[in-house]
């Protein structure tokens, strides 16, 4: 996989999300927003880790979490993280992750999500909620949608239910969406 003028070396396979090359999706999403500096960062739905792996490589300081449902996903995002040297992804199945920061207090400087659009609108707004719920209070989260997949929508809902959502760029057909807090969404 070549993202961000690096080149990584990358296990991908069957019945994960774009399981033969980067979607064009999340390649626009790393090639539209710069890498934090530092902090915890959250890949949520991280397929086989191209978000996760390719954030580690310019950000060697960072924290990051790598969570999905999928177990064949997050054996592959585990197997690249080691292929590319980047010891600091913890790969973690979405639940036991989503507990685990709940019951520890945890928080997420930076949230990047391609989410899986269809899985469903009440089932993608209940994951949104779920983990938008751990941004820290200058965090930003960074969600890549198609246009025709709902992104606009999705924008309407997240400033209902009280965030600051807008769209950034827009890219070959995808909205790349910034989510932050609102004094209304950290209470």
């Amino acid at each position: 996989m070549e993202v961000r003028g690096r080149t990584f070396d990358m296990v991908t396979a069957d019945r994960v999300f774009s399981s033969h090359r980067l979607d064009t999706g999340t390649k626009a999403l790393l090639t539209e927003i710069a890498a934090p500096t530092g902090g915890r960062i959250l890949d949520l739905g991280c397929g086989w880790g191209p978000i996760a792996v390719s954030l580690a490589s310019e950000c060697p300081d960072c924290e990051i979490w790598a969570v999905d449902i999928n177990k064949r996903a997050l054996a592959l995002t585990s197997k690249n993280a080691k292929r590319n040297n980047c010891p600091q992804i913890r790969v973690m199945e979405a639940d036991i992750a989503l507990e685990t920061a709940l019951k520890n207090g945890v928080t997420f400087d930076s949230i990047w999500s391609n989410p899986p659009v269809r899985i469903g609108k009440r089932a993608l707004r209940q994951m949104l909620t779920a983990w938008l719920q751990l941004l820290s209070d200058d965090g930003t989260a960074w969600l890549v949608v198609a246009r025709n997949l709902g992104a606009d929508s999705l924008i309407k809902w997240l400033n209902i239910e009280g965030w600051q959502a807008r769209k950034e760029h827009s890219k070959k057909g995808y909205r790349i969406i910034s989510v932050r807090r609102t004094a209304s969404s950290a209470t």
